[in-house]
């Protein structure tokens, strides 16, 4: 299962180095997906949307057993702040 995540992740890649950022997978555990998100990606606003509506549903239709993607603990979702 690791290496069918890693071929899609590396599907994926390219898409969101587009916009500055970068997704590095991490683990799998119990049909759980962890990924690290790098570069523009770790401050972006759409950062949830791009977890679970691109990479979490990719995954989920093209391998069997996915049933969710999530950030590395210790991830900051948020590292940009507006004033």
């Amino acid at each position: 299962m690791e290496q069918e995540i890693k071929k899609v992740l590396e599907k994926l890649r390219p898409y969101i180095q587009r916009d500055g950022g970068d997704v590095e997978f991490v683990k799998v555990e119990d049909g759980i997906v962890t990924v690290r998100m790098l570069g523009a990606c770790s401050g972006c606003m759409a950062l949830d949307d791009t977890l679970k509506m691109g990479i979490e549903a990719t995954l989920m239709e093209e391998v069997p057993g996915v049933k969710e993607v999530q950030l590395e603990a210790g991830t900051p979702e948020q590292s940009y702040y507006y004033f």
